[in-house]
């Protein structure tokens, strides 16, 4: 068995704007001349974001020697037919499906949206299911859609969803909050157990990816400036992209501390005790924290066991109920790989995103695990992955002796890869960037001080 199952716990799908009408519920389509104007912001700014980092002649000449990018490899974000080429040419069996994406921007509900009634994001989060189910939804022996989540205002209305999704063959949610709404409990609360019990009772484990926890409508002002600097005479816009992505768009929003509060949450507050089949993800939030954090959530439980909820560590809960995803992996991530436990850890390529590994995910893979033995770098690339979500093994293990890269292609040739393109790793998605480790720390013992002030860990 030499074929290597590579499984993407990481990409991405958005509805392009000519399909919104048809699945936006109609009495929500007054709200669309509006969308379709923050649309022509949206992908203006950050196309131009995006652009400046993989489109010039100069930079497409390392990275895109395929010409995987110039023939619109990155249509597969709303293409199924790209998409799974775009797959097969990587060489990935299997790939989680979320949304966003900075080719269009979503229907209210996300954080660069103006700010909308919770009504009106839901309906945009029913509208794009539906249309993710109907493109995608075919090739679910290899594409796994997880669902966008909800703003929790109304209960009843997020389970019912819930139901629709697991119905509709999705392999996940994203955990409520994803774009936090004013006077929403927080995740601890008794307030979403209906919400709990429907994700344990249908299989759907929760996600919590970047961005997680941004209070939804949020940086649509940013975006609007910057369009407007963009678009005014005389703007030079290598000195407005420079400023922004110093300022705003930096590679510290992949590891901000403020999804990872979900986390600990969810197991100070009991809720793995009440749900001990649900499951939480953690995806493109780095993983090199982790095992810092864990250790000090570990100490508040030994500090306060006798008033918390929880029956068991964070440590241990993460061991039974979670799993990490290292998306668009970074070298120290794989060098950590013991201290973070390496049945937790799984790939994910984040596909077709410009920080994403994709289209050099091999080589990507070569370099980040030159030297790793073969049975971590299963596990790693799919065993966990297949584990954790009840995957068909010999479904993902039949397509990979068809398209698959032989093990050797990806554990023996890291030496192979281009000290330029290994810039562009970096460059990109902080390939080489140093180990976090504790240095968020203070920032973490602060969120935790001040949920137990909240009370949302008895003290």
């Amino acid at each position: 068995m030499d074929e290597l199952i590579i499984v993407s716990v990481d990409s991405h799908a958005q509805m392009p704007s000519d399909r919104w009408a048809e699945y936006l519920e109609p009495r929500y389509r007054e709200y669309l001349p509006g969308l379709q104007e923050e649309n022509i912001v949206y992908t203006s700014v950050m196309g131009t974001l995006a652009g400046r980092r993989v489109e010039t002649a100069e930079v497409q000449s390392v990275y895109d020697t395929d010409g995987a990018y110039r023939a619109g490899g990155f249509r597969g974000v709303w293409d199924p037919e790209i998409r799974l080429r775009e797959m097969n040419r990587e060489g990935i069996a299997g790939e989680f499906v979320y949304h966003g994406d900075h080719r269009a921007t979503s229907l209210f509900h996300n954080v660069f949206n103006r700010s909308y009634p919770a009504d009106v994001c839901d309906a945009g989060i029913r509208a794009y299911h539906r249309w993710v189910h109907d493109t995608f939804g075919a090739a679910k022996d290899r594409l796994f859609l997880v669902g966008a989540g909800g703003q929790g205002v109304d209960i009843d209305a997020l389970v019912a969803e819930l139901e629709w999704i697991a119905d509709h063959n999705f392999a996940g949610t994203y955990a409520p909050g994803f774009t936090a709404r004013p006077g929403v409990p927080p995740l601890f609360d008794n307030y979403w157990d209906p919400v709990w019990q429907a994700c344990e009772d249908r299989g759907l484990p929760l996600f919590v990816h970047a961005g997680f926890g941004s209070q939804q409508g949020l940086l649509f002002p940013v975006l609007d400036t910057i369009y407007t600097e963009l678009n005014a005479p005389g703007a030079v816009v290598d000195e407005v992209i420079a400023r922004v992505t110093r300022e705003v768009f930096t590679q510290d929003f992949f590891s901000d501390v403020g999804p990872r509060r979900a986390m600990w949450h969810l197991m100070f507050g009991g809720v793995f005790d009440r749900h001990p089949d649900l499951q939480l993800v953690m995806t493109e939030v780095r993983a090199d924290w982790l095992p810092a954090t864990l250790q000090y959530l570990d100490e508040v439980y030994e500090q306060h066991r006798a008033d918390l909820p929880a029956k068991r560590s964070p440590t241990e809960y993460w061991h039974s109920n979670c799993l990490t995803t290292l998306s668009f992996v970074h070298r120290a991530e794989v060098e950590m790989r013991y201290e973070l436990g390496i049945e937790t850890i799984s790939f994910g390529r984040d596909y077709p995103h410009t920080e994403s590994t994709w289209p050099n995910t091999k080589r990507w893979l070569s370099a980040a695990f030159d030297g790793v033995p073969d049975i971590e770098l299963r596990l790693i690339l799919a065993g966990n992955a297949i584990r954790f979500f009840g995957l068909d093994r010999a479904r993902l293990s039949a397509i990979a002796r068809q398209i698959g890269p032989p093990i050797e292609e990806i554990s023996g040739g890291g030496g192979d890869v281009a000290p330029a393109l290994i810039a562009h790793f970096d460059l990109r998605g902080g390939y080489l960037k140093p180990a976090e480790g504790d240095a968020k720390l203070p920032q973490i013992r602060e969120m935790v001080r001040e949920d137990l002030a909240r009370q949302v860990i008895p003290a």
